[in-house]
């Protein structure tokens, strides 16, 4: 039996608009870049050793009909103004023969900025747990965090934001995309 452990990670984001629901979230996944894929929602561990790559040097591994591992954001709407967000964090601990967490958001109100931040958070919250820590003065408005065992962290995350339309659906989503 082989062991599938990514070696690579992309982070990619869209959002689309349709009449349909489900043609929303297809063109949502073709601004993506991940709509030729078959896509497998899996939970949320970034492991070690892994490298997380630009969307364009990921994209260069894949083929049409391949099965993508991937942690999914999606959000959304059919209420008219309605601001929508989707978002993935992540958190990965300076010791590369550690394993970081992925995190997923889907809010409303939010900005991209913030809806990053917040996943941002959730992801070193996630870590901080499991590495019997707690993050320093914890806040939503940092890209770094310390935790009282001295361990660092640092983060990242995509967002996508979008706004509702009378008679349409509107999508948004954010994914990390896992490579073997």
């Amino acid at each position: 039996m082989s062991v599938i452990v990514p070696s690579k990670v992309f982070l990619t984001r869209g959002h689309g608009q349709h009449k349909e629901k489900l043609v929303s979230f297809e063109k949502a996944l073709r601004m993506a870049a991940i709509a030729p894929y078959n896509l497998v929602r899996v939970s949320s561990i970034f492991p070690p050793h892994c490298h997380l790559v630009s969307r364009e040097e990921g994209l260069k591994f894949l083929k049409p009909g391949q099965i993508l591992f991937v942690v999914l954001s999606e959000n959304a709407t059919d209420e008219a103004q309605r601001l929508i967000s989707a978002s993935i964090g992540l958190a990965v601990p300076d010791d590369p023969d550690r394993y970081g967490y992925l995190a997923e958001h889907e809010g409303f109100g939010q900005s991209e900025k913030e809806s990053g931040l917040y996943t941002e958070y959730l992801a070193a919250e996630m870590l901080a747990t499991k590495m019997g820590g707690r993050l320093k003065e914890p806040g939503r408005k940092q890209r770094a965090y310390r935790l009282s065992n001295g361990i660092s962290l640092k983060t990242r995350s995509i967002s996508q934001t979008a706004t509702g339309t009378a008679g349409l659906w509107t999508t948004a989503l954010a994914a990390a995309v896992l490579i073997s």
